[in-house]
């Protein structure tokens, strides 16, 4: 398998409704943080990376078609190059909107989570957000710097900025597949994160 599609976009821009819906379309399995957390192999091999332990994509990746959300959405100027014919999308919201779900969840998973080795710490925290999620001001820039720096290195015929409440419409015609006759998935509210933690299992 190889990389038929790369995401760009920090997590809550609707990137898990996003991994559903490339599984529909037939460019599963979609990578995610969910799949991350809920395989030891997976953990193992991406804390590697992010230590700066030299791992190869396609074993990063074996078995995927597809990614979105973190990890791999802070790699995501390398995969480009890697995976030259994906195609790539950025899910998007308003950075006010991308705040307001993020605080609620992802930075109170991190302030509540017990696991130092945790890769939602070391990526997430650490290397996204510079030790500092819960920075307004400094959150918000790296949001706005992430979605500054996709539309100016991405080639707009690669790229699809896909809002939050798009739908199937223009991701099917980016991906020039035909409109599934199911709604366009709606996953992962604040409501059902809050039951997650970034990851369950300390390292072995």
């Amino acid at each position: 398998m190889t990389l038929k599609v790369i995401g760009t976009g920090f997590g809550r821009t609707g990137t898990d409704s996003m991994r559903e819906a490339l599984n529909i379309l037939g460019f599963g399995p979609c990578h995610h943080m969910l799949e991350v957390n809920g395989n030891e192999e997976q953990k193992r091999v991406w804390r590697a990376h992010v230590r700066g332990e030299k791992v190869a994509w396609d074993t990063l990746f074996a078995g995927f078609n597809s990614c979105v959300d973190w990890p791999s959405a802070h790699y995501w100027r390398e995969l480009i190059g890697v995976y030259p014919e994906a195609k790539v999308l950025l899910t998007y919201r308003s950075p006010e909107s991308w705040w307001e779900s993020f605080e609620k969840t992802i930075v109170a998973g991190i302030a509540t989570s017990t696991e130092q080795a945790s890769l939602g710490l070391a990526l997430v925290r650490d290397q996204v957000f510079g030790g500092k999620p819960d920075d307004r001001a400094l959150a918000l820039e790296r949001y706005r710097a992430n979605v500054d720096a996709v539309l100016a290195t991405v080639p707009k015929e690669r790229l699809l900025v896909h809002n939050l409440g798009d739908g199937w419409g223009p991701l099917c015609a980016h991906l020039g597949v035909p409109v599934p006759a199911v709604p366009y998935p709606n996953r992962n509210a604040a409501a059902d994160f809050k039951r997650r933690i970034l990851e369950q299992e300390p390292p072995k």
